[in-house]
């Protein structure tokens, strides 16, 4: 049985994506391990859906966050990976941070396969800047070309990855959840008392900048003109939680509801009208994202409304599953809601379970295992 290690460098609490492939492999055969990072009142060592789990213990977790403190934090973690896992035959690299990881396990176990899981456009995200974001291309483009399968989320990301470094294309294996069949709930109306005429709209997943929360919340101020007016409920945590808070005690078409357990997580989408995912275009990777919010909108059975960027608005009009706002202003914000709203909603439900079909989980997996046999000279 092929021994697979996938490495992630976050304390593995709510990586959906990472779980999916461990789970999928898994039933395929190979014995995985998930490699994460230790944080404090999390265990060591657990299972998780019959995965097993091993969060590195740090030495120097506690020291301060200084950019020289933080490489010597890294360096430990790398470190004690190799130690242990350079012996498994597969090491999947999810995002930049853990590709060193599989080169060194490679120069320790010549028969050790890496595979490189580029999660979003990892040198073109926000967040990098300066001498940093410079440094991580040139780790990207030397580290690259020792990966023997990349995988990543998107189109437009593959084929940016092919151009820059000469690889072969990226296989595509996008964030999508698995088939299910979703009863439409209530639990947002009743909870709120939202009432029956209004229309309830969804923003689920991270509240953090760059995500649209300061546009949808002018947006849905200018519309509030009766009890009936488009409602929003916002379902996460993070950021920008108080000024959604703050906003929700204003207006009476505004709601934070805190984020829910991944199990449970479709049921509370269900009961929402429509779904947002308004990605500012701030970065190449967010332009060129896919996001798996998205596909759970669809899933849970509601249509989508989506910034105008290629790879969202290229699906919402080839499937017709909502609507693509002309651009990032709140007019243009406004104008989508309205129209989502009047959308026909049998044709709306017949286009949504096309979409699903085709992107599910059980979809995508294929490709996953595709790739493993590939590397492995199994096909």
């Amino acid at each position: 049985m092929k021994r697979v290690a996938s490495i992630v460098l976050n304390n593995f609490k709510n990586d959906s994506r990472v779980l999916k492939e461990c789970i999928s492999l898994q039933k395929a055969g190979y014995s995985v391990q998930v490699v994460a990072l230790y944080d404090e009142g999390q265990k060591e060592f657990e299972t998780i859906q019959e995965i097993a789990v091993h969060r590195i213990k740090l030495k120097s977790r506690s020291w301060s966050k200084r950019t020289v403190v933080q490489l010597l934090k890294y360096a430990e973690f790398v470190y004690k990976t190799v130690k242990k896992y350079k012996n498994f035959d597969i090491i999947h690299c999810n995002d930049l941070n853990t590709l060193p990881i599989g080169v060194i396990i490679k120069f320790f176990n010549k028969n050790a396969k890496v595979i490189y899981d580029a999660h979003e456009y990892e040198t073109e995200t926000y967040y990098l800047k300066g001498i940093i974001k410079k440094l991580a291309k040139i780790m990207e483009k030397n580290l690259i070309k020792y990966a023997d399968k990349t995988i990543t989320v998107s189109e437009s990301i593959a084929n940016e990855y092919q151009k820059l470094y000469g690889i072969e294309k990226p296989a595509l294996v996008l964030n999508t959840p698995p088939l299910l069949e979703i009863k439409k709930s209530n639990i947002f109306r009743e909870k709120f008392n939202i009432p029956a005429e209004s229309k309830i709209f969804l923003y689920q997943g991270a509240l953090t900048p760059n995500r649209g929360i300061e546009l949808l919340l002018d947006t849905f101020k200018k519309l509030n003109k009766s009890k009936n007016s488009p409602a929003i409920v916002f379902m996460g945590y993070g950021l920008l939680e108080n000024l959604i808070k703050n906003s929700a005690k204003e207006h009476n078409n505004i709601f934070f509801h805190p984020a829910v357990p991944p199990e449970i997580v479709l049921n509370y989408t269900s009961s929402a009208d429509f779904g947002i995912s308004m990605i500012e275009d701030s970065c190449l990777s967010y332009r060129y994202c896919l996001p798996n919010k998205m596909f759970e909108y669809a899933m849970a059975g509601i249509g989508v409304v989506v910034s105008n960027l290629p790879e969202m608005s290229k699906i919402v009009r080839k499937y017709g599953i909502g609507v693509v706002a002309k651009d990032y202003t709140v007019a243009a914000m406004a104008e989508a809601i309205n129209e989502c709203i009047n959308l026909d909603k049998e044709q709306l439900k017949r286009n949504l379970q096309e979409l699903i079909k085709i992107y599910n989980w059980q979809e995508q997996e294929k490709v996953l295992l595709e790739c493993y046999k590939e590397v492995l000279n199994e096909k």
